[in-house]
């Protein structure tokens, strides 16, 4: 008798969709970013609250209600966790969030550049043929962050545009995510 440590796929990826929407929110706002002026660097911070706050409990709501469907869901369930909670300090804290965004960034943006590269690695178990891209992203994501995190006086010179192209480079990966989940959900003998 063979055991296998992977799941078969019995139906579609419920709820896929709120990744793209994860993904569309962060390249918005990476836009938005670039857009902005380091003049409105507190309307920057506020907008970064709200979203961290949206795009966290998104992700609960995903990892949740795909428990049964995939093995890594409780990473996703931290992710969301972590930024929903990171999303309510910033809420709290405006004052707090100018001075240290920076760091808030880098990490949120670390943590998720792991994650990424964890899930691509996890889509070619899959079998899935372009998770090399989500790797390239994951990577250079984790590139920006440790500029952010370990060099924060250049960051912080430079921190909206480095934080408009970090968000860009995760919204692409979300987005790019959701969609071989739900390639991954079509295809009734594909491999979890």
């Amino acid at each position: 008798m063979e055991i296998s440590s992977f799941k078969r796929i019995k139906k579609e990826i419920k709820h896929w969709y709120l990744l793209t929407i994860v993904g569309l929110l962060f390249i918005a706002l990476g836009i938005w970013v670039f857009m902005t002026p380091l003049s409105s660097y507190l309307a920057l911070a506020i907008l970064f609250s709200v979203s961290f706050l949206v795009s966290g409990i998104s992700e609960i709501i995903f990892s949740i209600s795909n428990r049964k469907e995939l093995n890594s869901w409780g990473w996703k369930f931290a992710l969301g966790l972590l930024t929903t909670i990171v999303g309510m300090i910033l809420v709290a804290s405006p004052l707090l969030t100018i001075v240290t965004l920076p760091l808030y960034v880098g990490f949120a943006v670390l943590f998720r550049s792991i994650m990424a590269i964890s899930f691509s690695i996890e889509l070619s178990s899959y079998g899935s043929k372009q998770w090399g891209w989500l790797l390239f992203f994951g990577i250079l994501g984790l590139l920006f962050s440790y500029i952010l995190i370990w060099n924060p006086l250049f960051a912080g010179l430079t921190v909206v545009y480095w934080t408009g192209l970090a968000l860009i480079m995760l919204g692409i990966f979300s987005i790019y995510f959701s969609i071989q989940l739900k390639q991954l959900g079509k295809d009734k003998d594909a491999v979890v």
